[in-house]
């Protein structure tokens, strides 16, 4: 598997909910109903500034050969977070539904999940470019 377009691609993610989180804290309390006080907007922040931070480490390392023994602690760190997270997001998702956006970063979730996992668990295969 080419780790490069999924690496980009949770960059991609973990940027903007980052960026949102880190700029817009009280405004995502409010939007899901939460009271914006001192301390849960900065927990938000502080929750944008992690993601922030794997944004970054995924750009970095996008073109990095991944899978099996090599870039295993990146591997293992992406792994337990998209699954710990789409764990929680199911549990939660199933106990409140009705709201389409929490199902689709659900989804989003699980398939970084799934996606991650196979390059943890399976050998990489190094691409192939021409040269002339």
């Amino acid at each position: 598997m080419n780790t490069k377009y999924l690496m980009i691609s949770s960059t991609i993610v973990t940027g903007f909910a980052g960026l949102t989180a880190s700029f817009l804290p009280s405004e995502i309390l409010i939007a899901m109903g939460e009271k914006a006080t001192a301390f849960t907007t900065l927990m938000v922040q502080i929750m944008g500034a992690l993601y922030l931070g794997f944004a970054i480490m995924n750009w970095m390392a996008k073109s990095v050969l991944i899978g099996g023994i090599y870039a295993k602690p990146l591997c293992m760190g992406n792994s337990l977070h998209f699954f710990v997270a789409a764990m929680g997001l199911v549990k939660f998702s199933i106990n409140n539904p009705g709201s389409w956006y929490l199902w689709t970063v659900t989804i989003l979730y699980s398939i970084f999940a799934i996606l991650f996992a196979r390059v943890l668990f399976t050998n990489p295969k190094k691409v192939m470019t021409k040269t002339l």
